[in-house]
């Protein structure tokens, strides 16, 4: 499996670029901005994007969907509960305003022969999501190295997002390499050990 983190945006959102080595067939988790330095990777990886993946629908995470969409003809997948948010991104950021594909829990994400599943992880938003398989995790905001996603907006649920994460994230094994929207990398058993936002 091919994987490059990019840091992009004034608040260093993290962009992954994933794909598969031996068909070249690629997928973009959360291109929030820097769309050149974006596909300046993708060249150089050799990779042929066809889907772009957002975890969420805020626009740190998405303002550059616009740029990879128009250069690689990639759809653009985002959950149900999410989508509402591409309509009022689409006047502020340069992206699309509905998405390709809506996604709901269980789906299966491919990259060439690469397949990845799609875990809703509501809290953060509605429709945030995490992707999980090979022994990783993208866990877009929903959980951090230390720390979990703001729930202060007016569409988050701090409840309900640590209820996602117990539920659905630290049931997995202690050794899956979690890959956040913002910040360093972890593992689901460090932050079931010393996340103090997880011990209770």
């Amino acid at each position: 499996m091919i994987l490059r983190k990019l840091v992009v945006g004034p608040i260093s959102s993290n962009c992954y670029i994933v794909g598969s080595e031996s068909t070249g067939k690629g997928i973009v988790i959360d291109p929030g901005a820097s769309g050149k330095k974006i596909l300046s990777n993708v060249d150089e990886l050799g990779l042929n994007i066809n889907l772009i993946v957002l975890t969420h629908g805020h626009p740190d995470h998405a303002a550059a969907v616009k740029d990879v969409k128009k250069a690689m003809g990639a759809e653009v997948a985002i959950h149900t509960e999410d989508a509402k948010f591409m309509r009022r991104l689409s006047l502020v950021v340069s992206c699309p305003s509905s998405p390709d594909r809506l996604l709901k829990d269980g789906d299966i994400i491919h990259a060439g022969d690469l397949s990845f599943v799609v875990l809703h992880t509501p809290g953060h938003s509605p429709g945030g999501i995490c992707l999980q398989g090979y022994g990783v995790l993208f866990s877009g905001d929903t959980l951090f190295r230390g720390s979990v996603g703001r729930t202060d907006f007016s569409s988050g649920n701090h409840h309900q997002l640590i209820s996602s994460i117990h539920s659905k994230l630290l049931v997995l094994p202690d050794d899956t390499v979690v890959y956040p929207g913002h910040g360093a990398d972890t593992t689901v058993g460090a932050e079931r050990r010393t996340n103090p936002f997880l011990q209770n």
